[in-house]
C-alpha cells in the first residue's frame, strides 16, 4: 500500500491573506450545504488546515510585535 499525498500540503505555502481568504470560501461551502457528504469531510479538513495557517501566521506576528516592543523598552 502506497503513502497517500497529503491534499493540503499546500496550505504551508499560502500567505495569512490566501488561507484566510481560501477560507472564507470554504465555510460558505459549507454554509449551503450542498455538496456530498465526502466533499463536505474534505472541506472541513482544508478549512480545518487553512485555520490553523491563519493562526500560525497571527501567532509569528503577535511574537514579532512583541519583540519589538520589548526592544524598544530594553533601549
Amino acid at each position: 500500500m502506497s503513502a497517500q499525498k497529503n491534499p493540503n500540503a499546500d496550505v504551508a505555502e499560502l500567505s495569512y491573506e490566501q488561507a484566510r481568504d481560501e477560507l472564507i470560501k470554504v465555510v460558505a461551502e459549507l454554509e449551503q450545504g450542498a455538496v456530498t457528504l465526502e466533499a463536505s469531510l474534505a472541506l472541513w479538513e482544508r478549512g480545518e488546515a487553512l485555520a490553523t495557517q491563519c493562526e500560525n501566521w497571527l501567532t509569528g506576528a503577535r511574537k514579532r510585535l512583541d519583540d519589538a516592543i520589548e526592544a524598544k523598552k530594553a533601549k
